[in-house]
Protein backbone atom coordinates (compact mmCIF):
# COMPACT_ATOMS: atom_id res chain seq x y z
CA UNK A 1 0.00 0.00 0.00
CA UNK A 2 1.55 3.37 -0.90
CA UNK A 3 1.78 5.96 1.43
CA UNK A 4 1.75 9.89 1.35
CA UNK A 5 4.17 12.48 2.30
CA UNK A 6 4.29 15.78 3.21
CA UNK A 7 6.94 18.82 2.36
CA UNK A 8 6.84 22.44 3.63
CA UNK A 9 9.15 25.23 3.34
CA UNK A 10 8.74 25.36 7.27
CA UNK A 11 10.90 22.22 7.82
CA UNK A 12 13.80 23.94 5.94
CA UNK A 13 16.67 25.88 7.87
CA UNK A 14 19.34 27.45 6.29
CA UNK A 15 22.52 30.16 7.15
CA UNK A 16 25.18 31.57 6.03
CA UNK A 17 28.28 32.18 7.64
CA UNK A 18 31.25 34.03 6.49
CA UNK A 19 33.54 37.16 7.00
CA UNK A 20 30.68 39.64 8.85
CA UNK A 21 28.15 37.55 8.40
CA UNK A 22 26.21 34.81 10.44
CA UNK A 23 22.23 34.87 9.89
CA UNK A 24 19.42 32.59 8.95
CA UNK A 25 17.84 32.69 5.26
CA UNK A 26 15.23 30.16 5.32
CA UNK A 27 11.44 30.96 6.21
CA UNK A 28 12.96 32.76 9.92
CA UNK A 29 14.28 34.85 7.58
CA UNK A 30 11.47 36.12 5.67
CA UNK A 31 11.99 34.54 2.79
CA UNK A 32 9.98 34.78 -0.17
CA UNK A 33 7.78 32.32 -1.36
CA UNK A 34 10.07 31.71 -4.25
CA UNK A 35 12.50 30.83 -1.12
CA UNK A 36 16.23 29.18 -2.59
CA UNK A 37 17.64 27.81 -5.11
CA UNK A 38 20.83 25.90 -5.81
CA UNK A 39 22.09 24.93 -9.06
CA UNK A 40 25.23 23.20 -10.59
CA UNK A 41 27.09 25.51 -12.96
CA UNK A 42 28.00 22.58 -15.66
CA UNK A 43 26.88 19.31 -16.52
CA UNK A 44 28.35 16.25 -14.76
CA UNK A 45 29.33 14.34 -18.07
CA UNK A 46 29.76 14.77 -21.98
CA UNK A 47 29.23 12.38 -24.35
CA UNK A 48 31.09 12.21 -27.34
CA UNK A 49 30.19 10.05 -29.84
CA UNK A 50 33.03 9.53 -32.98
CA UNK A 51 32.15 8.55 -36.59
CA UNK A 52 31.65 4.83 -36.02
CA UNK A 53 29.00 5.09 -33.52
CA UNK A 54 31.72 4.39 -30.60
CA UNK A 55 30.95 6.31 -27.31
CA UNK A 56 32.99 7.87 -24.54
CA UNK A 57 31.86 9.40 -21.41
CA UNK A 58 33.90 12.47 -19.62
CA UNK A 59 33.39 13.24 -16.21
CA UNK A 60 33.73 16.65 -15.33
CA UNK A 61 35.27 17.33 -11.74
CA UNK A 62 34.01 20.47 -10.57
CA UNK A 63 31.01 21.22 -8.59
CA UNK A 64 30.85 24.65 -8.72
CA UNK A 65 27.37 26.71 -9.31
CA UNK A 66 25.17 29.11 -7.61
CA UNK A 67 22.75 30.19 -5.56
CA UNK A 68 20.05 32.39 -5.27
CA UNK A 69 18.14 33.97 -2.13
CA UNK A 70 14.60 35.67 -2.20
CA UNK A 71 13.84 37.53 0.36
CA UNK A 72 10.68 39.63 1.13
CA UNK A 73 11.48 43.82 0.73
CA UNK A 74 10.63 44.28 4.60
CA UNK A 75 13.19 41.34 5.74
CA UNK A 76 15.82 42.45 8.03
CA UNK A 77 18.41 39.74 6.65
CA UNK A 78 18.63 42.37 2.97
CA UNK A 79 20.35 44.37 5.78
CA UNK A 80 22.66 42.16 7.13
CA UNK A 81 23.60 40.77 3.68
CA UNK A 82 24.24 44.01 2.51
CA UNK A 83 26.14 44.85 5.34
CA UNK A 84 28.75 41.66 4.32
CA UNK A 85 28.63 42.51 0.66
CA UNK A 86 30.24 46.47 1.14
CA UNK A 87 32.38 44.77 4.08
CA UNK A 88 33.76 41.72 2.27
CA UNK A 89 34.63 43.55 -1.25
CA UNK A 90 37.01 46.02 -0.08
CA UNK A 91 39.56 42.71 0.30
CA UNK A 92 40.15 39.80 -1.87
CA UNK A 93 41.23 38.71 1.59
CA UNK A 94 37.15 38.77 2.79
CA UNK A 95 35.98 37.42 -0.90
CA UNK A 96 35.06 34.38 -1.31
CA UNK A 97 34.91 33.11 2.06
CA UNK A 98 30.82 32.40 2.60
CA UNK A 99 29.20 29.14 3.48
CA UNK A 100 25.77 28.48 2.90
CA UNK A 101 24.32 25.50 4.22
CA UNK A 102 20.77 24.23 3.88
CA UNK A 103 18.84 21.65 5.04
CA UNK A 104 15.31 20.32 4.92
CA UNK A 105 14.51 18.09 8.45
CA UNK A 106 11.99 15.92 7.64
CA UNK A 107 13.37 14.62 4.66
CA UNK A 108 16.98 14.61 5.40
CA UNK A 109 18.13 16.71 2.98
CA UNK A 110 21.48 18.68 3.38
CA UNK A 111 23.09 20.63 0.96
CA UNK A 112 26.81 22.59 1.73
CA UNK A 113 27.50 25.66 -0.72
CA UNK A 114 31.25 26.17 0.12
CA UNK A 115 33.19 29.04 -1.32
CA UNK A 116 30.62 31.41 -1.86
CA UNK A 117 30.95 35.16 -3.21
CA UNK A 118 27.80 37.79 -3.85
CA UNK A 119 27.36 37.80 -7.60
CA UNK A 120 26.44 41.36 -7.09
CA UNK A 121 24.38 43.59 -5.02
CA UNK A 122 20.81 43.10 -6.14
CA UNK A 123 19.00 44.71 -7.82
CA UNK A 124 16.17 47.18 -6.22
CA UNK A 125 12.47 48.21 -7.12
CA UNK A 126 10.52 50.89 -5.19
CA UNK A 127 6.57 50.18 -6.22
CA UNK A 128 3.19 49.84 -5.07
CA UNK A 129 3.82 46.48 -3.46
CA UNK A 130 7.12 45.34 -1.78
CA UNK A 131 8.04 43.00 -3.49
CA UNK A 132 11.34 40.63 -2.79
CA UNK A 133 15.12 40.85 -2.95
CA UNK A 134 17.32 38.54 -5.11
CA UNK A 135 20.62 37.62 -3.28
CA UNK A 136 22.39 35.90 -6.24
CA UNK A 137 25.81 33.89 -5.02
CA UNK A 138 28.75 32.26 -7.36
CA UNK A 139 29.49 28.95 -5.26
CA UNK A 140 33.16 27.43 -5.64
CA UNK A 141 31.47 23.68 -4.69
CA UNK A 142 28.24 22.36 -4.27
CA UNK A 143 28.22 19.49 -1.85
CA UNK A 144 24.48 17.73 -2.12
CA UNK A 145 22.91 15.03 -0.25
CA UNK A 146 19.25 13.94 -0.43
CA UNK A 147 17.23 12.26 2.36
CA UNK A 148 14.22 9.89 2.19
CA UNK A 149 10.78 10.98 3.32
Amino acid sequence: MATGSTYSFIDVSASMVGPGISTSLASEAAAAEEGISISLANPKNNLTTGASGDWMHSLHAANNGGVTVRLLKTSPVNAKLMIAYNAQRISSSLWGKNTITVTQNVSGDKVVCNGIAFRQAPDLEYATDGGTVTWAFDVGEIIEYLGTY
